[in-house]
C-alpha cells in the first residue's frame, strides 16, 4: 500500500539522533525538506500544486475555482521531539486516501485537496496554527510580523530566507469560499479508542483552551550566604502554583500544565530574581475552565504574598470550545457505519479532544471535521507516540470512504 512507502520516505525527516523525536521547526531545513516532499507527492499524482500566500501548501484534484471543493490534510511540523505521527499521518493518509480510491476507479463530482498547513505546533514563534489563523483571518499581519523565535529571527526573516514572500501573508477568504468540507485525520492524543476498542473515531468538540504566562517577581541574592527568612524566592511560589494547578485541574476533572519556564539571572549560586511560567489549561466547558483557572491565579498569588514576590499574570492565547460541523460530523459516522451493511451498523465513536487543531481553527468559517486513529499509549508530543500500522491502514480506508462519499456523490 502506497502508505507503508510513503511513511517510510517520510520518517528520516528532521529526526535527533539524540532524542529519537523531530524537530521539524517552521522555516528551518527540516521544514524545507518536508515540503519538497510534499510537493513531490503532488506532482508525481499528477495534482495541481500550489502554496498560498501564508506558505500553506495545496495539491489539487479538480478545479479549485469550481467551489464547494473537498479538502483533507494535517501539517508536516513538530513540537520540539515530538512524535512522528501527530500531523504527518494525516498528510500521508490523505494522500494514500486519494490513491486508494483511484485503485476503486472512484469519480470524483467534486474538487479535491490535500493540504499541508504551516507552522501548526507554533514550536518556532511560540503560537500554534499560524498558516491557518492567517488564512481564516485569526491572526493579522500586524500580529504575525511581531512573531519572533528565540534567537531574535522574525517570522517574515524566516519566511524570507526560506524563499516566500512574508509581505503577501494575511487573510484568504477566496481561498476558505471555495471549500465545502475540511476533513483533518489525527493521531488520538489520549487513549479513548484504545478503551473502547475501536481503530478509528469522529470528533465532537475541542475543548477550549489557553496559555496563561505567570511573571513571579523576587530578589535576585547569593545562595550560599542569604538566611532562608531574608529571601523573597519567586521559585518558591513558582513551585507552589505548579503543585497547585495539578489540585485544581484535578479537582474538576480538567488539565492543567506547567511544561515551560524561564529563571533569571538562572545561576546554580543565585537566588533568582524573576521565574517566569506557562500555564497551558484545557477544560471540556468554558466555566470549568474559568474555575481551573481562577483558582489557580488565586493559589499563586497567596503564594507570592507568603513569600513577598510580586506577581503579574498574563493570557497569552485562547480558544473557546470548537463544536464541528454537526451535520457534517454525522455524515461521517453515517459513512463509516455503512460497513455493516444494511442491517447492522457499525458503531462509530464520537470523541471530545483537548488538543487544538487547524480543523478547530477553520470551523469558524467552512464545515470542518476530524477523524482519530487509535493510539495505544495515549502519548502524544512525544517520541513514544505510537500507531501501529494496521490502525493507520485503517485510518486511510475510512478517509477513502468519507472523501469518496463527499466528494464523488
Amino acid at each position: 500500500m502506497s502508505f507503508h512507502r510513503m511513511w517510510t520516505e517520510l520518517l528520516p525527516v528532521g529526526r535527533s539522533s539524540a532524542s529519537g523525536g523531530y524537530r521539524r521547526f517552521a522555516w528551518t531545513g527540516a521544514d524545507a525538506e518536508c515540503r519538497a516532499w510534499f510537493r513531490e507527492q503532488a506532482e508525481s499524482r499528477g495534482l495541481a500544486y500550489e502554496a498560498d500566500r501564508n506558505g500553506n501548501q495545496w495539491a489539487w484534484l479538480g478545479d479549485p475555482a469550481a467551489g464547494d471543493a473537498v479538502v483533507t490534510g494535517s501539517h508536516l511540523d513538530s513540537v520540539p521531539d515530538g512524535g512522528a505521527f501527530d500531523g504527518p499521518l494525516g498528510v500521508v493518509s490523505s494522500f494514500a486516501a486519494l490513491d486508494e480510491l483511484r485503485g476503486r476507479g472512484a469519480r470524483f463530482t467534486k474538487p479535491l485537496a490535500v493540504v499541508n498547513f504551516g507552522d501548526e505546533e507554533g514550536a518556532r514563534f511560540g503560537l500554534a496554527c499560524v498558516g491557518s489563523r492567517l488564512t481564516a483571518g485569526h491572526l493579522t499581519v500586524e500580529q504575525a510580523h511581531r512573531l519572533t523565535d528565540a534567537d531574535g529571527v522574525t517570522l517574515p526573516k524566516a519566511m524570507e530566507a526560506a524563499g516566500y514572500d512574508p509581505e503577501a501573508i494575511g487573510p484568504d477568504p477566496e481561498r476558505l469560499a471555495r471549500i465545502g468540507a475540511f476533513v483533518e485525520l489525527h493521531v488520538e492524543q489520549g487513549r479513548a479508542l484504545d478503551l473502547t476498542g475501536d481503530a478509528v473515531g469522529v470528533a465532537g468538540a475541542i475543548w477550549p483552551h489557553g496559555r496563561w504566562r505567570f511573571d513571579f517577581r523576587g530578589e535576585a541574592n547569593h545562595a550560599g550566604t542569604t538566611r532562608l527568612v531574608d529571601r523573597h524566592d519567586p521559585m518558591l511560589s513558582y513551585a507552589e502554583t505548579v503543585l497547585a494547578a495539578r489540585r485544581e485541574a484535578a479537582l474538576a476533572g480538567a488539565v492543567a500544565t506547567f511544561g515551560k519556564i524561564a529563571v533569571e539571572p538562572n545561576g546554580v549560586n543565585a537566588i533568582p530574581s524573576l521565574v517566569r511560567g506557562w500555564l497551558d489549561s484545557r477544560a471540556a466547558d468554558q466555566p470549568t475552565l474559568d474555575t481551573v483557572v481562577t483558582g489557580i491565579e488565586k493559589a499563586a498569588r497567596e503564594y507570592a504574598a507568603a513569600h513577598g514576590v510580586d506577581l503579574d499574570v498574563v493570557r497569552e492565547s485562547f480558544t473557546p470550545v470548537v463544536e464541528f460541523d454537526h451535520a457534517l460530523r454525522d455524515e461521517l459516522a453515517r459513512i463509516l457505519g455503512r460497513d455493516g451493511g444494511e442491517d447492522r451498523e457499525i458503531r462509530v465513536p464520537v470523541l471530545g479532544t483537548g488538543a487544538g487543531h487547524d480543523a478547530g481553527i477553520l470551523s469558524a468559517s467552512i464545515p470542518t471535521a476530524m477523524l482519530f486513529v487509535r493510539n495505544p499509549t495515549g502519548v502524544s508530543h512525544s517520541p513514544a507516540e505510537f500507531a501501529a500500522e494496521d490502525d493507520c491502514v485503517a485510518g486511510v480506508r475510512a478517509l477513502a470512504d468519507v472523501l469518496e462519499g463527499l466528494a464523488c456523490t
